[in-house]
């Protein structure tokens, strides 16, 4: 018992702790018990712990997030490459839905693959996603190549009738001798629609001498389509018109003997024979049946 209250007293008996200002020549003394040194020193050492503690969760906090931050940045790229190959997945879902080859390039849209560690590997699912996008995208660059060349190309009849007059060399129905026919003669009733056999935009749309009313349509990659001897005009230079567009109607206008479309068609600057391209029509409907 009498320790205890030794060691009591020993706890409480005061400590003198002397400071000594640099400004002053009197010094300040203060009395603090042995015990509340001992607190002091205890509590100093509870808020150092507490404060490397709390730098300690700090950086690993910090450290966490930026490794979130890089993981949530990873999956919203492969979620939008992903998306992008599912909609481009679809496009040609769409498009190979169709029957033939005709409707297949009618339909493409010109706006229109996929270390084990136990773990995903970001980098290398990337460049598995990259690659694939890369193959659509040439894909999708390819299909709109073949459909620019297929909407450019003159395809079928402007009027459904009878050749009376072929390309090439021939005997001038005006008389004065032969001369070489740059395009055919379709035969067929005055006012008789006549349709454009190519996507393209009107470069002429009025009178024309000898070819009298006169439509020509540039369809681009070097070609370009004629109708002469027209009665009448349905459109206007600088309007764009689609394979099939009524772009004006059959007549005797011009040096005619009488109702009958002339057609031509140009490539690369040069008059040739649009037999073939009637062909071509029929050669794509032969195909899809």
């Amino acid at each position: 018992m009498y320790k205890v209250k030794s060691f009591i007293k020993k706890l409480f008996t005061p400590v003198s702790i002397m400071m000594v200002p640099h400004d002053s020549k009197r010094t300040i003394n203060i009395k603090v018990p042995t015990i509340g040194i001992g607190i002091s020193i205890l509590l100093w050492m509870v808020g150092s712990l507490f404060v490397v503690s709390f730098a300690i969760d700090a950086f690993e906090y910090k450290r966490m997030k930026t490794a979130m931050n890089y993981y949530s940045a990873q999956f919203t790229e492969m979620r939008s490459t992903m998306t992008m190959l599912k909609q481009a997945e679809m496009q040609f879902k769409g498009i190979l839905s169709r029957g033939g080859k005709k409707e297949i390039l009618e339909n493409i849209d010109p706006k229109t693959v996929y270390a084990d560690t136990g773990s995903i590997d970001m980098e290398e699912l990337k460049e598995q996603l990259r690659k694939s996008a890369e193959s659509v995208a040439s894909i999708k660059e390819y299909l709109k190549g073949q459909r620019d060349i297929y909407v450019s190309t003159p395809s079928g009849w402007p009027v459904s009738g009878a050749i009376t007059s072929p390309f090439g060399e021939r005997e001038s129905p005006m008389g004065g001798g032969a001369q070489f026919h740059t395009g055919i003669d379709i035969s067929v009733p005055t006012g008789t629609p006549v349709k454009a056999t190519a996507e393209g935009i009107i470069s002429f749309a009025g009178w024309s001498a000898g070819s009298g009313n006169l439509v020509v349509v540039e369809h681009g990659l070097g070609y370009a389509t004629a109708y002469a001897h027209n009665s009448s005009i349905a459109v206007k230079i600088g309007q764009r018109v689609k394979r099939g567009e009524i772009i004006s109607h059959s007549g005797s206008t011009g040096n005619s003997t009488g109702p009958h479309v002339h057609y031509e068609v140009w490539q690369q600057g040069k008059a040739v024979n649009p037999k073939s391209f009637l062909e071509v029509a029929s050669n794509v409907s032969k195909e899809k049946r």
